[in-house]
């Protein structure tokens, strides 16, 4: 038996499984999906933690939907970094190690994002702020006031400009839909509503008013923000302030 030959055959066979391996891995996606990507082009993009949400309050949750109204007048009185800290928890905090969140999620797709713009804030500035869910966190986009811009996006009601903060829920449809499909969508509604109940709850609670918003300009808002309106799009908006 010519024994070149064998070697020669043995390292084809091992390049032609180092081709097959190698083309494995170009064509396998990395199975690591970062839950948000800030695309916005602006300075000034730090972190902030956020104060420890209370797991415990002074009004049952029974009281909480008693009261519960649509609030559109608010006073010129800034809210507490604690009080956003404790609304965005409601309506998007972590819950438990493994991902779970205050409010529930078709498949635990979480397709909500969560955008803050902030009026009136203490010790916090103004401009326009991501939440980090993960980390309880924020992340300023864009610095600044960018009240009459939000105004003008939520078709002039002047709740929205009066508010200490208005929180805008986004969606990233595909999260959800490309496990359920187009019926996907109907799960991403129902599911901020289920956010957004949870954050007016937890208004009444800490004694502040908030109104739930429906109508706005879905391509400015979207524009305001810095997303696209298809990969990312506006779905609902709440505003909140002090109350007299």
């Amino acid at each position: 038996m010519d024994l070149s030959i064998e070697r020669v055959d043995l390292v084809l066979l091992i390049l032609m499984i180092a081709i097959f391996f190698i083309f494995i891995l170009v064509r396998t996606p990395s199975s690591f999906q970062p839950t948000k990507l800030i695309s916005i082009g602006t300075v000034n993009q730090i972190e902030i933690p956020l104060p420890k949400p209370a797991l415990k309050g002074s009004m049952s949750l029974e009281e909480s939907l008693l009261k519960r109204r649509s609030i559109r007048e608010f006073s010129n009185e800034p809210i507490s970094l604690e009080n956003l800290s404790q609304l965005l928890w409601a309506a998007q905090g972590m819950t438990s190690g493994s991902g779970g969140r205050t409010a529930p999620s078709a498949g635990g797709t979480y397709p909500l994002e969560i955008y803050v713009f902030v009026n009136r804030v203490e010790n916090l500035a103004t401009g326009i702020y991501h939440y980090e869910s993960q980390k309880h966190s924020l992340v300023r986009l864009k610095e600044g006031d960018f009240k009459e811009q939000i105004y003008s996006a939520a078709l002039s009601q002047s709740w929205v400009e009066d508010s200490a903060v208005v929180f805008v829920y986004s969606a990233v449809p595909k999260r959800t839909t490309e496990r359920y499909g187009e019926r996907g969508m109907q799960y991403i509604f129902i599911e901020v509503g289920h956010a957004s109940q949870n954050l007016l709850l937890e208004t009444v609670s800490l004694g502040l008013g908030a109104v739930p918003i429906g109508a706005f300009d879905d391509k400015q808002l979207n524009s305001l923000i810095g997303i696209d309106g298809e990969n990312e799009k506006v779905v609902y908006i709440n505003a909140v302030g002090r109350i007299d």
